[in-house]
């Protein structure tokens, strides 16, 4: 990625269910050149509306939010919108989350407790096509020895496991049927196949197995 036109402002877009967090980070932000906040979402799911219709260049959000969540978010924005730069900003320093979120295409993994100046180095290095990751959760990526298959307790065959993976990913079924080449009637047999297995078809029921057996 080739580095941005330094005349232009870095349009951020703001995504956190808390009202607090976010005035604070728009306070921490207000009067940086070249940043600019151009909006505020409440959770994941108006996040990924208001990317489509803002176009900011990054978009920093929390991994834990009502309707979608961060990682779920992150994989829909990065999916639909590649030039939108997605910046996570957490109080978890969890080596899953970290991974989880990078490998849906986030490019950084901040720590709420940071300081402005290290949030605002963490903003111009994404704007600039690079990555950043808080000094706590760098050395979470640096451990790159396969980790031993989960065990399934479920019974999920491969292509359950793959809507499964679509579902907690916040994808439609008519979004897993084009991404699977299946039809919309087959994914909706194997989400009530899914479903018997698991014991519910409530969505974060079935997200934490997807986090269970590793798919997301």
């Amino acid at each position: 990625m080739s580095e941005r036109d330094p005349n232009k402002p870095i349009r951020l877009l703001l995504a956190d269910d808390h009202e607090l967090v976010r005035a604070g980070i728009r306070a921490r932000l207000e009067g940086v050149s070249p940043l600019e906040v151009v909006g505020e979402a409440t959770d994941g799911r108006q996040a990924v509306q208001m990317a489509e219709t803002l176009e900011p260049d990054i978009l920093m959000m929390d991994i834990s939010m009502p309707e979608m969540n961060g990682l779920q978010a992150t994989a829909e924005v990065r999916r639909r919108f590649p030039k939108i730069n997605v910046l996570i900003l957490s109080i978890y320093d969890n080596p899953e989350y970290v991974r989880g979120v990078m490998q849906a295409g986030a490019r950084g993994y901040l720590l709420k407790d940071i300081s402005a100046k290290e949030m605002i180095n963490a903003i111009l290095a994404v704007a600039n096509g690079g990555y950043y990751f808080s000094s706590r959760v760098g050395p979470s990526l640096m451990d790159n020895r396969p980790a031993p298959p989960p065990s399934d307790p479920y019974g999920l065959t491969d292509r359950e496991r793959e809507v499964l993976q679509g579902v907690a990913r916040g994808q439609t079924n008519k979004e897993i049927a084009q991404a699977l080449g299946i039809s919309v009637r087959t994914v909706e047999s194997h989400r009530l196949n899914i479903r018997d297995k698991a014991g519910s078809g409530n969505a974060a029921h079935l997200y934490r197995i997807a986090q269970e057996l590793r798919l997301i």
